[in-house]
């Protein structure tokens, strides 16, 4: 098997010589809190739950009963993470502890109760005093893309609050995550444009839109917006969903995959899509609206529905390594099963704020409410490719015809800190986890690198550069 020569050269840097100050946000200032979650959506979360209002207090319980979300978590911060064959991978403590980050934060905001915004920050001034590279096989985009969005995500949440070493984290995000993020939209890793599918850009576009809101920087705001309307590559959204269909539906290219990368796809396309909103940017709604048909596409399919599929052909390899191609000619089979924490943000945007009929959206989300978030849906990364807890997050009431038309209007405030809720919120103490399939999503390690031979009869490359697949193990090892 082969190698790319020097595809890694400065790729798995820390990235320090890349550092820069936050630049001042042009044309406007952000919105903070202001990624997944904002101001509104945070006292919306506090009040229902402490009205004791459904489905709300379903959704909590089962953030209250992740093992994630408790205030005795401890952080296990490491100086060089790792994620890829051939490396001595520890990327595990860096998502249960992001995880861990983040879910005690929201449960601070719906609670007020400020152990847990304590953890949330000792956690997260934890590992910004310490990490200073993110290193491994090709995989290590993975982890730039998806831990880089989480990561924002969960320090968003306690911007302000006492004692969170926010210029040290904001630091940590631009020497350590974004390069690696940009450096893969810009290169691909010394591939052709097409040899990785969607979700590697979509982790990258979501990492690069949360540390440009994070720390106030416009132009890394704007390069993830322009990347996900125009970008070359198949994470872009006319690539990703190459096919309108006269019924309404659009063809998920990953669909002639597998089912696994479908929803890990459509779930990295979804938060895109809502961190841009609440800064004032409608990409749910960009090419009439393109996302919601390749949503509803995967939805009815995920639940077994017929849909059409365009033969699509990608070619892969790299210039001057080699080349090959595949074709997908159906959409894969699915298992009806398969439930990932991703339809309750997407449905509740397009039937509630935008008004929009979204049977398929509204069905699935409905089957599989209440969300849990990480730690819920199986013990392997796959399981921690979302953030999660749609239920509590996003269930929201319908808009009045003119906020169902209006253009998003980001709320500025320079605190974050404030919880939005008290302590007399009490979970349904009916409600408990419930175990999800434990595909892994994104995991790329040795064990999941076979012998794969492309129709022209080249072997694939390994060494970690281009991890290719047989497609029917993808459940398995997504992310690509």
């Amino acid at each position: 098997m082969l190698k790319i020569a020097g595809a890694a050269a400065g790729a798995t840097v820390a990235g320090t010589a890349l550092a820069a100050a936050p630049a001042a946000a042009a044309g406007g200032a952000f919105a903070h809190p202001g990624m997944l979650h904002t101001r509104a959506d945070l006292h919306r979360m506090a009040t229902q739950v402490k009205a004791g209002a459904q489905p709300y207090t379903a959704g909590f319980a089962r953030l209250t009963a992740n093992r994630h979300a408790q205030s005795t978590w401890t952080a296990n911060p490491q100086a060089t993470v790792y994620r890829g064959s051939g490396t001595p991978e520890n990327y595990v403590t860096l998502y249960n502890d992001i995880h861990a980050a983040y879910q005690n934060a929201l449960r601070w905001h719906v609670t007020g109760d400020t152990a847990h915004a304590d953890t949330a920050r000792d956690i997260l001034n934890a590992w910004s005093a310490r990490l200073t590279r993110l290193d491994g096989s090709a995989d290590r985009f993975l982890a730039s893309g998806l831990y880089g969005y989480q990561f924002a995500n969960a320090a968003e949440l306690v911007r302000g609050h006492d004692g969170f070493e926010l210029a040290r984290f904001q630091k940590m995000m631009l020497d350590v995550f974004h390069p690696l993020s940009e450096d893969f939209l810009a290169h691909h890793n010394g591939s052709y444009i097409t040899n990785y599918w969607a979700n590697w850009d979509l982790t990258n576009i979501a990492s690069v839109l949360a540390i440009g809101i994070l720390c106030d920087d416009r132009a890394k705001v704007d390069r993830a917006v322009e990347y996900f309307k125009h970008g070359a590559g198949m994470g872009s959204v006319k690539n990703a969903i190459p096919v309108v269909y006269a019924d309404g539906l659009a063809e998920w290219a990953e669909a002639g995959r597998d089912q696994g990368h479908a929803l890990l796809g459509v779930g990295l396309m979804g938060t895109i899509c809502e961190m841009a909103w609440n800064q004032g940017i409608d990409l749910y709604g960009y090419d009439d609206s393109r996302f919601l048909k390749g949503a509803q596409y995967v939805a009815k399919w995920s639940l077994g529905g017929d849909v059409p599929y365009t033969s699509y052909t990608r070619k892969k390899g790299a210039p001057g390594i080699w080349s090959g191609s595949e074709t997908a000619s159906a959409a894969a089979a699915v298992d009806p099963a398969m439930d990932r924490p991703i339809w309750a943000m997407i449905a509740n945007h397009y039937t509630e704020r935008r008004g929009l009929a979204a049977p398929h959206l509204t069905k699935i989300a409905a089957r599989f409410a209440p969300e849990g978030g990480g730690g819920d849906y199986g013990p392997n990364s796959g399981g921690y490719d979302q953030l999660g807890f749609g239920t509590l997050a996003f269930t929201r009431p319908r808009a009045t015809a003119a906020e169902a038309t209006a253009s998003p209007t980001p709320t500025t405030s320079t605190s974050g800190a404030s919880p939005s809720g008290s302590t007399s919120a009490t979970p349904s103490a009916s409600a408990s986890p419930l175990g999800g399939k434990g595909d892994d999503l994104a995991a790329t390690g040795s064990s999941d690198l076979p012998a794969w031979t492309a129709a022209t009869g080249v072997a694939a490359l390994a060494g970690g550069f281009l991890l290719l697949r047989r497609r029917g193990r993808a459940r398995r090892d997504a992310g690509e």
